[in-house]
């Protein structure tokens, strides 16, 4: 590291103000930051300053979806060779799906780092480090039979329309990987919804399979929830779906990495899966004589099939869109979970109502902690 970081010292007059490649300061400070904890000291006043600055705060939320995206690999290879019907190891099944997900990744990245920097070097201001998180929340949140051309078009769409036009990171008042995924799925549902896990192809004469992960448990949920998998195989993963979504598990420890370290929510969580069970609850208690109608859902199953839990920990916890208040962040949470299995039941064209639901809370999440507030003051001027 201490090479890395004499190089950088060595080639940095050329970025500051008056070198020769000033223009580029934005792009370079960018990759320095992130090596390294930025060596800025206070000049007056009495100030308390640790290492955990935004970028640190984006790392730890990437460290806490690797498990996702490993599980996730794993389970691209598992659902191939199932289809195929043939054995393979562990490490055979991880491979495959390592060689049909890592370019998922690469160009989600490449193109929204590539849109980021050249917006900053154009406009003159610092590279934010939203994209760190939003670049690999895109891919685990699509089927591993994306074309990679819709990734890249889903990762300008955010950058530039989700993030960039309202003032960059902080300033945006949606999930920018969820409204990436609204994109995708709204302009191109035939490569995104229904019967899209599995990819066909000819090749000399006959069909080949090129990648599968099945048909997503959602696509029988509201004509046969029988046909649906065991609560066991949908909480270990062992299901059909996005790349990050299947393994609640994984998700799970990403919850509680976040918890850990402070960047994630614990009340925006319990709320999610809260608002979700009750929901679920009320249903079963609505529900009509047909044994197979969706309102018959098991309340527990909805929070392990589908994106249920994965939004939970890593979309509706986002800092800059969620509710900022200790009462905000628990009614938004219980809205988003209940909204969610409302959207299930009732709308059959889309059984996912996550990714609606968080959107929806994510524009309201203002006026909730506005109306929080405000009963505060009343409460406190009733008592003056």
């Amino acid at each position: 590291m201490k090479i890395l970081h004499d190089f950088l010292e060595s080639v940095k007059p050329n970025f500051e103000k008056g070198g020769k490649l000033e223009k580029w300061h934005p792009a370079f400070e960018a990759f320095e930051t992130l090596a390294f904890v930025p060596a800025i000291t206070t000049k007056n006043g009495v100030h308390i300053k640790d290492a955990m600055d935004m970028k640190r705060t984006m790392i730890t939320v990437v460290l806490a979806l690797v498990p996702c995206l490993l599980f996730g690999m794993w389970n691209v290879g598992h659902q191939h060779y199932l289809a195929f019907g043939m054995e393979a190891d562990l490490l055979e099944k991880f491979m495959f799906g390592l060689w049909k997900v890592l370019p998922i990744v690469a160009v989600s990245y490449a193109v929204g780092l590539g849109v980021e920097f050249i917006f900053s070097v154009v406009a003159g201001h610092p590279v934010s480090e939203g994209y760190l998180v939003t670049g690999l929340l895109i891919p685990l949140t699509l089927p591993v039979t994306v074309p990679l051309w819709m990734v890249a078009l889903g990762a300008v769409f955010c950058t530039l329309l989700g993030k960039e036009i309202f003032g960059g990171t902080g300033f945006n008042f949606m999930n920018p990987a969820l409204l990436a995924r609204a994109f995708m799925f709204f302009a191109f549902p035939a490569f995104m919804s229904g019967e899209v896990w599995t990819d066909l192809s000819a090749e000399e004469g006959h069909t080949v399979l090129d990648a599968y992960s099945g048909a997503t448990n959602l696509v029988p949920f509201d004509t046969d929830i029988s046909a649906m998998q065991s609560a066991s195989d949908m909480f270990i993963g062992f299901e059909q779906g996005s790349i990050g979504e299947t393994s609640v598990i994984a998700c799970l420890i990403g919850a509680a990495i976040l918890v850990i370290t402070g960047v994630g929510s614990l009340r925006i969580i319990l709320s999610v899966f809260g608002g979700g069970f009750l929901m679920g609850l009320l249903m079963n208690v609505l529900a009509p004589e047909a044994a197979n109608h969706a309102m018959h859902m098991p309340a527990l199953n909805h929070l392990l099939v589908g994106g249920f839990a994965f939004g939970a920990v890593f979309m509706a916890t986002d800092p800059v869109t969620a509710s900022h208040t200790s009462k905000g962040k628990i009614i938004y949470g219980l809205l988003i979970g209940a909204f969610t299995v409302i959207l299930r039941v009732f709308n059959p064209a889309y059984p996912e109502g996550m990714m609606l639901s968080i959107l929806l809370f994510n524009v309201f999440a203002p006026l909730i902690d506005h109306m929080v507030v405000e009963s505060h003051i009343k409460k406190r001027l009733k008592h003056a």
